[in-house]
């Protein structure tokens, strides 16, 4: 990142802010596993077609997601798998600054999700 301009700084920044809105990480975690067309998306996630429409553009617009059409219909897949390892670390880094703020206001620790 020391190496780039204020024009370079400014397009990681458009590049995070598409990542700045709830449901655009919806998206992204329903094609995980398998790409999916707006149909499906609109179905899983409970809102308009228009919506998910808006934002799977904006995920297409700056490479995240690819189109690609199957008949007709035209579905959606991840682009670079490696968006998950950028969402991990800063799920992971949220979870810490959590529990922290928790552990200094004297909260409870969260349960533990692992069976024992």
């Amino acid at each position: 990142m020391k190496a780039l301009d204020d024009r370079a700084l400014g397009h990681v920044a458009e590049y995070f802010r598409a990542l700045s809105e709830p449901l655009r990480l919806k998206i992204l975690n329903a094609l995980r596993d398998q790409a999916r067309n707006v149909g499906e998306l609109t179905e899983l996630l409970n809102c308009s077609q228009a919506n998910v429409s808006k934002h799977l553009a904006t995920l297409t617009r700056y490479g995240f997601v690819e189109r690609a059409a199957q008949g007709t219909s035209a579905y959606y897949r991840i682009a670079d798998p490696r968006v998950y390892q950028l969402c991990d670390l800063v799920c992971g880094q949220m979870a810490q600054h959590f529990a922290s703020q928790a552990q200094l206001l004297g909260a409870p620790p969260a349960p533990s999700r692992a069976r024992r």
